[in-house]
């Protein structure tokens, strides 16, 4: 979707990072058959910073939908105008922290509505996804930067060059071996770093597949969408890749999140869809009641439901492990809501990429 470039076959490689800080302001469907890899991994030495700075301020099951809910959405605006905020992960100092892709800056929001802002020290890095990690900071990708970063809850910032040019890193999410995992979309690996900066890579069997999202299953392996290889894969913390097949053609599969069910739970941007696969790799999809939504992201919710964001239907989906759907308008036209979480509140936040704001939408 967003950038292509052939895959590279060398996987050895060394590390650089610099740090900086500066603050301003689910009837199921056929079973597909899995297609089994494995590669070896490189790993570098663990990467020394370099600079720092101290931080400042198939069948598709019918959905039943719920007619014209009341929305509860409530809605927060950026102090920078034109961010494009995309990625929101909940921390461990209970705050909220997003991603302005536009303005280079990773934002730290209260639910008490308070917002701080640290700029990345790599110029237009266009900061992507956010995570929390295992070691009490942050990670999040850099697309154009090239760079996992880190950031701690004071704000100050990490970064680790990936060793291959052009990756366009995507998703990212703490592993059950303590390391981060995140998607390469440019070159069709999966990488894993340490906290420590030690990169690995390992390349999925299909061809241009355009990684995207990734969520730690409860199986213990990681979970990825593949958007043009219309696939969702797996990966076990020693490299091993399965691919099943989404039944729906051409339906972009997208986001990606562990529902409370032990499966996993997809968005298909182009299907309008959202799909559920079971560690054993069954798939059932339910159609989303508004027509072209693009579903992009989703997350799972206090109350046990799946919830995710409608980039073009400017609304919030809500669907149980029963697969009934209900949609929530958001106030601002035209927002294209993207990134989604679960908040130390209990309720669900997002970004909003064109509206410059984030919302809260309580279960």
């Amino acid at each position: 979707m967003r950038y292509r470039v052939p895959l590279l076959l060398a996987v050895a490689f060394s590390v650089s990072a610099c740090q900086s800080g500066n603050a301003v302001l689910e009837p199921s469907a056929p079973r597909p058959t899995p297609l089994p890899t494995t590669t070896t991994p490189a790993a570098t030495p663990s990467a020394t910073p370099v600079r720092t700075a101290a931080p400042t301020a198939a069948p598709t099951a019918t959905p039943t939908a719920a007619p014209s809910p009341v929305s509860s959405v409530s809605e927060f605006a950026l102090p920078g105008a034109g961010s494009r905020p995309e990625g929101i992960a909940g921390g461990p100092d209970g705050a909220l922290w997003v991603t302005e892709h536009a303005t280079n800056k990773i934002g730290r929001f209260t639910t008490g509505g308070s917002y701080s802002e640290y700029a990345v020290p790599t110029a237009d890095s266009e900061p992507l996804a956010i995570a929390d990690g295992p070691d009490g900071a942050l990670w999040f990708t850099e697309e154009i930067g090239n760079n996992i970063a880190r950031i701690t809850t004071a704000g100050s910032v990490t970064e680790y060059a990936i060793p291959f040019a052009d990756s366009y890193p995507f998703g990212i999410v703490a592993g059950s071996d303590g390391a981060l995992w995140f998607t390469e979309e440019g070159i069709g690996y999966i990488g894993r770093v340490t906290t420590s900066g030690s990169f690995s890579a390992y390349q999925i069997p299909t061809s241009n597949s355009e990684p995207n999202a990734i969520a730690a299953g409860n199986d213990g392996a990681l979970w990825f969408t593949e958007v043009t290889g219309n696939k969702i894969g797996r990966i076990t913390t020693a490299g091993s890749i399965t691919e099943y097949p989404v039944p729906t053609a051409n339906s972009y599969p997208w986001g990606i999140a562990a529902g409370p069910d032990g499966a996993l739970w997809f968005a298909e941007n182009n299907g309008d869809k959202i799909g559920r696969i079971t560690t054993a790799g069954s798939i059932t999809e339910y159609a989303v009641p508004t027509a072209s939504s693009a579903p992009l992201f989703v997350a799972a919710g206090s109350d046990g439901a799946l919830w995710f964001t409608e980039e073009q239907g400017d609304k919030i989906g809500r669907i149980t492990t029963a697969g009934s759907i209900t949609e929530y308008a958001i106030p601002t036209v035209g927002s294209e809501p993207f990134g989604i979480t679960s908040g130390p509140d209990g309720a669900l936040w997002f970004a909003e990429f064109m509206g410059n704001n984030v919302g809260r939408i309580h279960p």
